[in-house]
């Protein structure tokens, strides 16, 4: 029904609001609870790094499919708020009408499938387990991008 992001972004699908029946207090519970889940996330996925600024850099947003494009136009809205020069949003798979649903929210929008058939983003998927936290750090933990002050090609220590 949405998706927050740092920085106060927060997107709601209104139509899933209003079908789904979600009293305000709900929403504020569960908007309450997903603070609590984007703060731990962001303490375990930076492990004590800085966050890197977006300011005048080229952002590519990248998601497993759209859906409703609740997440994806939250990332984009986030990059956005951080000043990012341009926004390049790209995902594997989305139904024929995404670009319509997210125009404006990234400067480029790439799809490489759009297929008549769309149900879901895990119908194309052999294995549509969510990515563990685990699988994050682990990606994370090789960065192509040196932390501030320390040149790139230099080893820590």
């Amino acid at each position: 029904m949405g998706a927050i992001g740092e920085d106060g972004v927060r997107v709601l699908n209104d139509e899933i609001v209003r079908q789904a029946r979600v009293t305000p207090d709900e929403l504020e519970r569960v908007e309450i609870r997903e603070q609590a889940e984007l703060a731990r996330r962001i303490r375990r996925y930076r492990a004590g790094h800085p966050r890197i600024g977006l300011a005048g850099r080229t952002v590519l947003i990248i998601d497993d499919g759209i859906a409703t494009g609740s997440t994806a136009k939250a990332a984009c809205q986030v990059a956005r708020a951080e000043g990012a020069a341009k926004v390049i949003l790209a995902v594997p798979v989305a139904p024929t009408d995404w670009s319509r649903r997210l125009m404006g929210e990234a400067d480029e929008l790439i799809a490489l499938s759009t297929p008549e058939s769309f149900a879901g983003v895990g119908q194309f998927y052999r294995d549509f387990a969510p990515t563990t936290d685990e699988q994050v750090v682990a990606c994370l933990g090789h960065p192509t991008v040196p932390p501030p002050g320390r040149p790139s090609g230099d080893a820590p220590g």
